[in-house]
């Protein structure tokens, strides 16, 4: 019977156990593979395959290894209905061949064709007719036939995937295709995705997420922690064969844990089956490529060229993606080899040519200096070790201010922690004095820093970048020695380079003058230039918002509470503080990084208002916060916050130890000297030595208010009032500063007032110093007067103005008053829940009205709740109450 009669369908003739070559049907291609037993059915995928029911086309495209084959085998073996299956060789790139296996699947699996439709008699080519018939053959069914094609990348040819597409284009609603497949195969996809009639299920959705991970592993028997799962996964991208060869190998182990932390991609299963199944089935070219962009995270074609040497990669590479080869796109003409094969292929490539890796990385860091990212250019500069370079592409780029940001993604320290502290070169001298300093190690950087200049004033190729980098770090050597002129100098140097230097760059690290401002005006803070410091750290401050420079934006504003603190108004001071802190954390910088003077300026400013614990608590965060050596500002912020509470709690041998800044300095602070002086006089009145307090206070007076004020105040404790008041009339009025300098002067001249017998003169005097220190809640002027100051307290009008936030209990450093060595007397009946949530307001300093506004109730309710708290704790104020529920432990 000829070949055309066989194709117009005379069944009787057709021999439906050989193909048209004559050779048998191999009936293991008609049959899917069987599941192993530790397979793991996934049901969001199954499902996706359920949906795909709906459409003609199914398509489920991921490389090798991802598990495909196995999720449509389980799903196919679950389904109600017949499933025809045909796996996919080779030689079904013979058209004739390729519709023989498909319709002998469809047969197979019970599909019931008609006769006339025949078989294809030549192995190189089928007729259009016989298409036809099949088409209208599946298109009058009820129920649709479903076919599964695996390895569809099998049969790559244009014309049968053509062929395919016109079958199913034609039998309408009577055939559902699975295609399983490592590349996309050569089919409209585009028509189908605009008219909705195609299912995809790529590699990213098969992927194991971590709790199936968990479940696999499971299967093999292990049950390991979630950290340990989510690496793996995060290694191998949830890469199916890879996450079961490494539960095989696990298996074998021991400690399966430790196993899979240790893992070695190199000398595994894993390695041998990607070697196998991806590179040797490629071309010796192909192989090369792949083994060499293998040194880089991502790649263009240009980069693959100038690490091959040739000029073919971006064909290679378009191929490799096509064919699901482990080549993912990232978009803009870039590519990343899958993570865990990259790591095999390094490892191969050390084994097959040794020593090139580090030539790969050299030649990756030039072509990326040029056309690709800081980061990238860094790491491969570092890994070749050619550091010179590598620090120069640093300085170049002024991203020297990365060391002191506090950011770990884009912190060079790590990449230069190899450096040999003997590299020599002026830009990597540049980078040895950047990594001591990161490291606080100040000697070493100082050391350093003479050497840098010394090669950069030989070096006249080094350019603006280098000497204004340099610049940075001379400012912050200036600051960490208390040397104020030497930062002047440098950044009137630094104003000058920048004209120098690239707009564009200067805009991509806004951290650089944001950093050199920020210890500019802490060097002229510690020499007591407060104008010009204030002038340098608010213009630091207010640098562009950005992780970059959160780090100098939160310290320069820590350092204008301190200038705030010091010129006595608090609450500027705590306001600022507070910014300093969310604005650290609002980037998250970490604790190292964080300047520890917002905290110990909050400290202060507890002290200030007699809030002793949190003080404490303040402290001890700071001081177990400290990496390393202090600046001379945060030093000296330490000694003024930590005596003032030690003479607060009564502790003036310990305050006057405490008073002194631990630092070394070339230049003495005028500011820091006064608070010493001022605790150390302080202490020695609370001694009951006002003649030793006056004479510390004496000298050197003038332009310093809070002296003279202290020293008043001494005089008067002395016993010579006329002294105490010429001091205060020489200051200028009115005094320049805020509620806490001018609150201690005014009761100053109100204990001289009383002293002399004018009380109405002195009670005026008190009130006014109640209603400056009101707004800012400082309490601790008044607990410190004496006992002089209680009988003006319990008189109107002070007494009505004090009796919410003062607690007027006389209390002198050093002495326990009665009311404190009495044993606090007993509660009276328990306090109900809601009247500790009216304690908690009351000591949170909450007027009445705003308590009722928290609790969402009337005021009138707030006042009932006060009377019983009053009554259960025998007090009749709110501070007592306050004082009395903390001693009972309420609060």
């Amino acid at each position: 019977m000829s070949a055309m009669a066989n194709q117009h369908g005379d069944g009787a003739a057709a021999d439906s156990r050989v193909d048209p070559r004559g050779d048998p049907f191999l009936g293991t291609r008609f049959v899917a593979p069987v599941r192993p037993a530790t397979f793991l059915r996934r049901a969001r995928l199954t499902g996706r395959l359920d949906q795909g029911l709906a459409t003609p086309l199914t398509l489920v495209d991921g490389p090798a290894g991802a598990g495909k084959t196995l999720l449509v085998a389980d799903w196919a073996d679950r389904l109600d209905r017949p499933v025809a299956w045909l796996t996919a060789e080779a030689g079904d790139q013979a058209p004739g061949v390729f519709w023989a296996y498909l319709l002998q699947a469809l047969r197979a699996a019970g599909t019931r064709l008609s006769p006339g439709i025949g078989s294809p008699a030549h192995a190189g080519s089928v007729e259009k007719t016989l298409l036809a018939r099949l088409a209208a053959d599946l298109s009058g069914r009820a129920t649709p036939a479903i076919l599964v094609l695996d390895e569809f990348e099998r049969v790559p040819g244009p014309a049968i995937a053509e062929q395919l597409e016109y079958v199913l284009r034609h039998a309408g609603h009577g055939l559902r295709l699975i295609l399983v497949t490592r590349s996309e195969p050569l089919l409209p996809l585009h028509r189908y995705r605009a008219a909705g009639t195609v299912t995809e299920i790529r590699g990213a959705e098969l992927a194991f997420t971590p709790a199936e991970a968990a479940g696999l592993l499971d299967v093999h028997g292990m049950r390991l922690g979630d950290d340990t799962v989510r690496a793996l996964v995060r290694r191998t991208q949830g890469w199916a064969a890879g996450l079961r060869l490494c539960a095989l190998a696990a298996q074998r182990s021991a400690d399966p844990e430790r196993c899979l932390k240790e893992f070695e991609a190199g000398q595994s299963e894993v390695a041998d089956y990607l070697l196998a199944e991806v590179l040797k089935r490629q071309p010796a070219e192909t192989q090369d490529l792949l083994l060499r962009v293998s040194v880089v995270e991502r790649f263009r074609p240009a980069l693959a060229d100038a690490l091959t040497g040739r000029t073919d990669a971006e064909t290679i590479l378009a191929r490799l993606h096509h064919e699901n080869a482990f080549v993912e796109p990232l978009g803009h003409d870039w590519y990343r080899l899958h993570p865990l094969f990259a790591e095999i292929l390094r490892a191969h490539l050390r084994v097959r040519h040794p020593g090139l890796e580090t030539e790969l990385h050299a030649r990756a860091a030039r072509w990326l200096s040029h056309g690709g990212s800081l980061a990238e250019t860094l790491a491969h500069g570092s890994a070749a070790g050619d550091w010179e370079f590598t620090a120069r592409t640093l300085v170049d780029d002024l991203a020297i201010g990365r060391f002191f940001t506090g950011l770990r993604s884009d912190c060079p320290a790590e990449l230069f922690a190899r450096m040999p502290p003997d590299a020599d070169g002026p830009f990597a001298s540049i980078v040895l004095v950047a990594r001591a300093l990161a490291d606080h190690d100040l000697e070493h950087g100082v050391t350093q820093l003479r050497h840098a200049a010394h090669t950069l004033g030989e070096d006249t190729a080094a350019g603006a970048p280098a000497r204004l980098s340099r610049a940075l770090l001379d400012v912050l050597v200036a600051r960490l020695t208390g040397f104020p002129g030497r930062a002047e100098q440098v950044a009137s140097l630094a104003r000058d380079l920048r004209d120098a230097v690239p707009a564009e760059r200067l805009g991509r690290h806004p951290e650089l003058f944001a950093l050199l401002l920020t210890h500019l005006g802490s060097a002229r803070l510690w020499a007591g230039h407060f104008d010009a410091a204030r002038a340098a750290l608010t213009e630091a401050a207010g640098s562009p918002g950005s992780a970059a420079t959160a780090v100098p934006r939160q310290e320069s504003l820590g350092h204008l509470a301190l200038i705030d603190y010091l010129d006595g108004w608090i609450g500027r001071a705590e306001r600022k503080a507070h910014a300093a802190l969310r604005e650290a954390d609002r980037y998250g910088v970490p604790a190292h990084a964080r300047s520890g003077i917002s905290r110990l300026v909050l400290a202060a400013v507890a002290v200030d208002r007699d809030e002793l614990d949190a003080a404490q608590a303040l402290i001890d965060e700071t001081r177990a916060a400290r990496d390393g050596a202090e600046d001379p500002v945060t030093a000296a912020a330490l000694a003024l916050a930590g005596s003032r509470l030690l003479l607060a709690r009564g502790s003036t041998q310990e305050a006057v130890a405490a008073a002194e800044p631990r630092v070394t300095a070339v230049v003495a602070s005028p500011w820091a000297e006064d608070q010493t002086v001022l605790v150390t006089a302080a202490a020695r009145l609370a001694d009951g030595d006002p003649e030793a307090a006056v004479k510390l206070l004496e000298p050197a007076l003038d332009h310093r208010p809070a002296r003279a004020v202290a020293a008043a105040g001494a005089r008067l404790a002395a016993g010579d009032a006329k002294e105490a008041h010429e001091l205060l009339d020489g200051l200028p009025a009115p005094l320049p500063g805020g509620p806490a300098l001018t609150v201690p002067a005014t009761l100053v001249r109100a204990e001289a007032a009383d002293r002399a017998g004018d009380t109405a003169t002195a009670r005026r005097l008190v009130a006014r110093a109640l209603s400056h220190a009101h707004r800012e809640r400082l309490r601790r002027p008044f607990l410190d007067a004496g006992p002089w100051i209680r009988p003006l307290l319990d008189g109107a009008p002070a007494e009505e103005m004090a009796l919410d936030w003062l607690d007027t209990s006389p209390r002198t450093p050093g002495r326990r008053t009665h009311d404190e060595e009495r044993e606090p007397a007993p509660l009276v009946e328990e306090v109900s829940p809601r009247e500790r949530d009216v304690l908690r307001r009351l000591a949170l300093l909450m007027s009445t009205e705003e308590i009722a506004a928290d609790l969402y109730v009337s005021v009138n309710t707030v006042k009932t709740h006060l009377k019983s708290i009053y009554r259960k704790l025998s007090v009749n104020r709110r501070s007592d109450a306050v004082r009395r529920a903390r001693e009972l432990r309420l609060l």
